[in-house]
């Protein structure tokens, strides 16, 4: 299932990066690395190479992933994510986001997060 979705989400970026801007209104290709440390250790890094739709206030996006523990071997996955924002008063916005990410010798991952946004 996972190659499945790998192999969809290349065919549909290439379509993308090969489609005249015209016809690719709203989509988008996002890729995207992650470090993380504690302290002063490093504890690996998620490289994610999402296909993309927005539309309005509205996104999603999802595509291969690997992901990569410091000192054990790279693993190939799936990842994506989506997420509104809306104007709740005069420079104001509030916006969330749910994120999910699979690979095979890993539980599942899933993300929340939501915020606010002032404008000056």
């Amino acid at each position: 299932m996972i190659k499945s979705l790998l192999f969809a989400a290349g065919v549909v970026a290439c379509g993308v990066a090969l489609a005249p801007s015209a016809q690719a209104d709203g989509f988008y290709v996002n890729p995207e690395w992650n470090g993380a440390w504690s302290g002063s250790e490093f504890g690996g890094s998620v490289m994610d190479a999402h296909v993309g739709y927005e539309a309005g206030s509205f996104y999603i996006q999802g595509g291969p992933s690997w992901v990569s523990p410091q000192g054990e071997e790279t693993e190939l996955g799936f990842s994506a994510k989506t997420g509104v924002s809306a104007p709740v008063a005069d420079n104001i916005d509030v916006y969330g986001e749910v994120s999910f990410a699979k690979y095979k010798d890993i539980d599942a991952g899933y993300g929340l997060k939501v915020g606010g946004k002032y404008s000056f």
